[in-house]
C-alpha cells in the first residue's frame, strides 16, 4: 500500500521559509511523478507542484511560482518542498500525493503563515 508521511510544517511569519518533507513507502517511489497539494481553511484541494520521476522536470501553480521549489531524493524515497517568501494565503494543510487531484495522499502537515 502507498504510504506517505509529511513533516516540516509549522508557524512562520510572512516572508519566512519552511521546508516540507514527505517520506514514501509501499511503492516504487522512483517510478512516479509526485505532487504537492494543499487545502486552505474553508477551501478545496489545490494542486501546488509536481516533479517527474528523475527530478528533471518540475511544474508549479502560478500562485507559488518563483517562491516554492520541489525536489526529490529517490535513494531516500523522499519528496521535498522548499517554501520561501511565504504569504498569509499560503496557510493550509500540505499533502504529498501520487496524483495531482490529491488521490493517494498522506495525513498532511499544517503550515500557518501569520504575524
Amino acid at each position: 500500500d502507498v504510504q506517505l508521511v509529511e513533516s516540516g510544517g509549522g508557524l512562520v511569519q510572512p516572508g519566512g521559509s519552511l521546508r516540507l518533507s514527505c517520506a514514501a513507502s509501499g511503492f516504487t517511489f522512483s517510478a512516479y511523478t509526485m505532487n504537492w497539494v494543499r487545502q486552505g481553511p474553508g477551501k478545496g484541494l489545490e494542486w501546488v507542484s509536481n516533479i517527474n520521476p528523475n527530478g528533471g522536470t518540475t511544474a508549479y501553480a502560478d500562485s507559488v511560482k518563483g517562491r516554492f521549489t520541489i525536489s526529490r531524493a529517490n535513494a531516500q524515497n523522499t519528496l521535498y518542498l522548499q517554501m520561501n517568501s511565504l504569504k498569509t494565503e499560503d496557510t493550509a494543510i500540505y499533502y504529498c500525493a501520487t496524483y495531482p487531484n490529491g488521490q493517494n495522499r498522506g495525513q498532511g502537515t499544517q503550515v500557518t503563515v501569520s504575524s
